[in-house]
C-alpha cells in the first residue's frame, strides 16, 4: 500500500512538471511557419463582368458549380491544416485566387474558421482575374502595412498580370517583410516569355533594394510561384538570389530550395515527365545569420508531400500532384502544385 501511495504521488508530481517543462521548451524555441500554395484556380462560380472568368461558370467549359467550389474550399483547408500538423501555419501565401470573396468563404465555411485568420488581398489587373493573397493569424503576427506592387514590363505602360503583394508586420518583436509573387507563365513559349519574368525579377529587386536602403539588416521572406527555377537567370541573376551561402555581406538574398535541385521525382510542379521547383522561398541574409529573435529554423524550407496530395503517374512514371483538373476534365483533386513550408524560429 505504501508503495502504491508513493507511485501515485510520483505520477501526480510529474503530471504537473512535464507540461510546464514542455511549455518552457516551446518558449525557448517557438516555431513560426510560413506556407505558400498555388491553389490552382480558386474561383467562385459567379460571373465577374470585369474579368475573363467565363470558363469557371456553371455554363462554362469547365462546368464549375457551387458544389465543386465548396469541395475546392474543403480540399484547400485540408492542405493548410495538414501542412501545419498540430498547429496551422502562422502565415499562408496564395496565388491563383480569384477574389476576396473566395478567401472569405475559405475562412468561414471550412475548419479554418476556428483559427481566426485575417486576409490581406488586393485586386490585380490580371486578365483572367487571378490574384495573390495572404492570410495570417493575428495572435501570432501583427500586420502593420501592406501594398500591391505593380509589375513593370519593358514596352508596356500598364501591367496586365498579377501584382506583387508586400506585407510588413511583427513576428515576436522583429519586423518581417514578406513578398508574395506569381510571375508570368511560359504560356506561348519559354523563350518568348523570358523577358517578362526578367522584368518581374527586376521589379521585385527594386523593392528589395529599397528596403535595404531604408532599413538596417531587414528580415525579408520572398515566396511565390516564379514560373522559373532557382537556376534560371530571372531568379539567380536579375533578382540576385544566390544558390550558395556566401560569407560576404554583399549576398543579400539566398534561395532555400537549393537542396531539392537535381533530385528525381522531386519538385513543386510537374509538366509531362519533368518535375521542377518553381515555387520557392528566398530569404535575406540577416535571417540566416541571426542567433536570437526571429531567425531561420533548423528545418529551413520543405516541399510538402502529404499522401493525399500526390498520385501515381501512369503515363510518365513516378508520381504527380493530384490536381483539380486534368486538362478540362474535372477529377476533384487539390492542385497542380505542391505547397512549400518555411520554418522560422522565435
Amino acid at each position: 500500500m505504501r508503495f502504491l501511495f508513493l507511485l501515485i504521488v510520483h505520477l501526480l508530481v510529474w503530471s504537473v512538471l512535464l507540461p510546464a517543462q514542455a511549455q518552457d521548451s516551446i518558449r525557448k524555441k517557438d516555431e513560426f511557419r510560413i506556407m505558400f500554395y498555388n491553389v490552382e484556380n480558386l474561383f467562385d462560380p459567379f460571373d465577374d463582368t470585369l474579368k475573363n472568368d467565363q470558363e469557371f461558370l456553371p455554363g462554362g467549359i469547365r462546368g464549375w458549380t457551387w458544389k465543386k467550389f465548396e469541395k475546392k474550399l474543403q480540399n484547400t483547408s485540408k492542405v493548410i491544416i495538414g501542412t501545419g500538423g498540430w498547429r496551422p501555419p502562422e502565415i499562408v501565401g496564395f496565388c491563383e485566387v480569384e477574389n476576396r470573396f473566395s478567401l472569405i468563404q475559405l475562412l468561414k465555411r471550412t475548419p479554418l474558421e476556428r483559427y481566426g485568420y485575417q486576409i490581406v488581398h488586393e485586386e490585380s489587373p490580371d486578365q483572367r482575374g487571378i490574384d495573390v493573397a495572404l492570410i495570417y493569424r493575428p495572435d501570432r503576427f501583427k500586420k502593420l502595412y501592406h501594398r500591391a506592387i505593380p509589375m513593370i514590363y519593358e514596352g508596356e505602360q500598364q501591367s496586365s498580370t498579377r501584382d506583387i503583394l508586400y506585407v510588413k508586420g511583427l513576428a515576436g518583436k522583429d519586423t518581417l517583410h514578406i513578398f508574395i509573387n506569381h510571375w508570368p507563365s511560359k504560356y506561348g513559349g519559354a523563350t518568348a516569355t523570358i523577358s517578362r519574368r526578367r522584368d518581374a525579377a527586376l521589379t521585385l529587386k527594386h523593392a528589395v533594394d529599397s528596403l535595404y536602403s531604408a532599413t538596417e539588416n531587414p528580415l525579408i521572406v520572398i515566396t511565390g510561384d516564379f514560373n522559373d527555377t532557382p537556376e534560371d537567370e530571372s531568379v539567380i541573376i536579375h533578382l540576385g538570389a544566390s544558390l550558395k551561402e556566401a560569407s560576404d555581406d554583399e549576398t543579400k538574398l539566398y534561395n532555400l530550395m537549393t537542396p531539392y535541385l537535381g533530385k528525381w521525382d522531386t519538385g513543386t510542379h510537374k509538366f509531362r515527365e519533368e518535375w521542377s521547383i518553381i515555387d520557392q522561398f528566398i530569404v535575406s541574409r540577416p535571417l540566416l545569420d541571426k542567433t536570437y529573435g526571429l531567425r531561420l529554423g533548423e528545418k529551413r524550407a520543405e516541399i510538402v508531400r502529404l499522401p493525399f496530395l500526390i498520385e501515381e503517374d501512369r503515363t510518365h512514371n513516378g508520381t504527380k500532384p493530384f490536381r483539380t483538373f486534368n486538362g478540362m476534365k474535372y477529377i476533384g483533386g487539390f492542385s497542380d502544385h505542391l505547397p512549400i513550408l518555411l520554418h522560422l524560429e522565435l
